[in-house]
This record gives structure tokens, C-alpha cells and sequence, in this order.
């Protein structure tokens, strides 16, 4: 069977990143992907030139439309700007019991511009976090939602599980050495390390939008979570590291989507 995988999240016209990137990855692990649009941007692999959100009422019309009529199987949630979204999505998919809720905080882009409110942090923490299955912060989204340095990774991702999600995936990326280590931790005490060679290039546009979805399309197929995790970091890692097949804009690059 083809699963249905939802993407809430922004639009990147330049294609690396947001829901087209979520899309491409849904595509290439064989899933069927469907996607809500949060925001508007305007930006290239150089920078993000303006953001422009969608009305809350039509992110609700949205996402109503589709659960009403399309049977979903994992929901991947991307780039929420503000409060008001935040909590109609919450909202909505509290209303349809929505399964396997894969949540990548977006806040900040690999350019380094900002991509959220800050009351949307508040409320993100408030209202999302608690329904998510898997939390998928980076370094700096998890020293934004605990707010405290991120000295040890393994206690960092312990941390954040008081936020009420079932589990956390946090990715070690922002880190220096010659591994980019990932850590799980879940609910029930389970903590595990993925690690794979790090691959030296620029080329790192929407790859945490990548890394999230992909989970959320092995957890579509039903693998179990762990399982999920690793697939996905292999399918980023060979991404990664076919980055330079495409050429793309002059900064930040995507990653391969159609890596074999």
C-alpha cells in the first residue's frame, strides 16, 4: 500500500526546502504526498527575501478539506510563522486523531534568517509540541525551545521530552567533527545514537525539512520509530553527498532528493 503523507508547511519557490522538498521526499520513499501551505517565501539558496503568511481561516479550510476526504497515515509539520496558525493546526489535527505527527520546529533557515515570530515559540511549545510523536529540533531550535545551551545532546534530547512529545530526534548538524551524530530519545527511558560520516560541502539547504519528512514517510509505511529514524538518516546522508550532481543557485544548494 502507498501511504498518505501530509506536509504542513511552507512554500520555497527555489525548491530545497518546505513543502517541496517535503514532497520530492515523500515521492522518492514511495509515498503519496499532499501538502498544506502555511506560509509564502521568497528565497534562494542565497537567503530568505520575504515571508508571507497564509490567513489562519484558510489553513483550517485547508487542512479541513483534506481530512475530511483523504485518509492520512503521517503528517510532517514544517514551517509555522506565527501563533494564530499554530494553534489551528493543533486544532485540526486534534480533531482528527491524526497519526504519526512528525514536528520539525522550522525557525531559522540555513542562510540564518528567521522564519517564526517570537510568540510563536510560546505557543508552538503550548499547543503542537505536546501532539507530536517525534520532535525533530537541531541545535539551536533546541536551545530555543529549552531555552539552555545544548552542552551534551543526550541530556539535551531527555530535556526536551518534558515538553510533552513522545519523542525527540535531535540533530547534531550545527556540530563540529569528523561524525554528524543524531540522538533519540524516547518516553519510555530508550535513547539511541545515529552517526554518519560528515560530508564537506555547501550544500545543506532543506535538510532538516528532509530529515523530517522522511521519518514521517517511513512512519506512513509503518515502521517502527527507531527503524524509521535510521532509514531516513541514510537517505539525508546519500542526499547530502549527491548534493554536488545538481547545480543550483550560488549559495546554499539543495540536497539530492532523487539520490539513489
Amino acid at each position: 500500500m502507498i501511504p498518505n503523507i501530509l506536509s504542513i508547511a511552507g512554500s520555497d519557490p527555489s525548491g530545497g526546502a518546505g513543502v517541496q522538498a517535503d514532497l520530492k521526499t515523500f515521492a522518492a520513499l514511495g509515498g503519496y504526498g499532499m501538502a498544506v501551505i502555511t506560509a509564502l517565501t521568497a528565497q534562494n539558496t542565497n537567503g530568505v527575501t520575504g515571508v508571507m503568511d497564509v490567513p489562519e481561516d484558510f489553513v483550517k479550510q485547508q487542512l479541513e478539506t483534506i481530512f475530511e476526504d483523504i485518509h492520512v497515515d503521517a503528517v510532517k509539520i514544517g514551517m509555522l510563522s506565527n501563533a494564530a496558525i499554530i494553534k489551528v493546526v493543533a486544532n485540526i489535527l486534534k480533531k482528527y486523531t491524526a497519526p504519526n505527527i512528525v514536528l520539525d520546529p522550522v525557525m531559522v533557515a540555513t542562510s540564518g534568517d528567521s522564519l517564526i515570530s517570537a510568540d510563536a515559540v510560546d505557543a508552538m511549545k503550548q499547543y503542537l509540541v505536546p501532539l507530536a510523536d517525534v520532535l525533530t529540533p537541531n541545535i539551536p531550535e533546541a536551545e530555543k525551545l529549552s531555552r539552555k545551551a545544548v552542552l551534551d545532546m543526550e541530556e539535551a534530547a531527555k530535556g526536551l521530552l518534558s515538553l510533552g512529545c513522545g519523542a525527540v530526534y535531535l540533530k547534531g548538524g550545527h556540530l563540529k567533527g569528523a561524525q554528524a551524530t543524531d540522538i533519540l530519545a524516547k518516553n519510555d527511558g530508550a535513547l539511541r545514537k545515529y552517526e554518519s560520516d560528515r560530508i564537506d560541502t555547501p550544500n545543506t539547504h532543506g535538510t532538516g525539512c528532509t530529515l523530517s519528512s522522511a521519518i514521517a514517510a517511513y512512519l506512513g509505511h509503518g515502521l517502527p520509530l527507531e527503524d524509521a529514524c535510521a532509514k531516513a538518516k541514510d537517505y539525508l546522508t546519500k542526499a547530502i553527498a549527491q548534493s554536488d550532481d545538481l547545480e543550483v543557485g550560488c549559495g546554499h544548494g539543495p540536497v539530492n532528493h532523487g539520490a539513489q
